[in-house]
């Protein structure tokens, strides 16, 4: 058997039986509660549910930012559950990347600067023509030289995502990455995403809104810290309908902006 199509094979991630608890004695409260997840190589889940239901704890345990109470988290063939602080920071840096909706981008550094930072802090001298092959893989390699404070939000996101590209991850989350953008730039940062997948990425993202949910393959439903219910092919009509019916009551927050307007234009 040809080894890399072995590990091709591998699911890139999986939860078994996982539960996080908060809290001590009587106060303590579960914010996941016995999940089990399988997610293939070279797909985009959408996961979703109302506040407090346990997708952004899902989504720190599986990148692993925090630790489950109980349970297995594994990243293709990597256990994550007994791995020390100093291997778990190695393994974020070389195999995982992730964009939040804060675009966290240090502002006295250009784009380029800001790309080429997590190969620093792993210890490696960044080559320019990798910094620029991510900033090319997001459509920023002209705005290289810009600091964040002359780039628009949905610029600035994008070259979060170069940034979290250029380690060459193989599982890239997303915690809200478009919450902060308007319809415009999230249908980009979005479109980004999708033919990210399209070309053999794995994206895991966290979302309340309908329209970004539909970019993604499959949806996870989540209410209180479990699993409620799962749709594969999602349109925005149907991840709404299916949250109005219960599966994953909707947010209390507005509306998203992305509901807002179809266009799809370079931000």
């Amino acid at each position: 058997m040809n080894p890399a199509a072995s590990t091709d094979q591998v699911p890139a991630v999986r939860l078994r039986s996982v539960t996080r608890s908060y809290g001590r004695d009587g106060s303590t409260v579960k914010a996941l509660d016995d999940v089990s997840l399988t997610i293939r190589r070279g797909t985009f889940t959408a996961v979703m549910g109302p506040s407090g239901s346990g997708k952004s704890t899902l989504l720190h345990c599986v990148a692993g930012l925090d630790r489950p109470t109980g349970g297995r988290v594994l990243l293709g063939d990597t256990d994550l559950t007994g791995l020390s602080e100093a291997r778990l920071t190695r393994l974020r840096r070389g195999r995982i990347g992730f964009v939040f909706q804060a675009f966290n981008l240090l502002p006295s550094l250009t784009a380029a600067q800001n790309v080429a930072l997590p190969l620093r802090l792993a210890g490696r001298r960044p080559r320019k023509a990798e910094v620029l092959h991510a900033l090319d893989q997001v459509g920023l390699r002209g705005r290289a030289g810009h600091r964040p404070g002359e780039l628009s939000g949905g610029q600035q996101q994008r070259v979060a995502i170069a940034r979290a590209l250029v380690t060459r991850p193989e599982v890239l989350f997303g915690d809200e990455p478009t919450g902060a953008l308007d319809s415009t730039a999230g249908r980009v940062v979005l479109g980004l995403l999708r033919a990210m997948t399209d070309e053999g990425r794995t994206v895991i993202m966290v979302t309340h809104d309908p329209v970004a949910a539909s970019f993604a393959d499959r949806v996870v439903f989540l209410a209180d810290g479990r699993i409620r219910d799962e749709l594969d092919a999602p349109t925005a009509e149907r991840v709404a309908a299916r949250m109005a019916a219960g599966a994953a009551p909707a947010s209390p927050t507005a509306p998203s902006a992305l509901s807002a307007s179809p266009a799809v234009v370079p931000c």
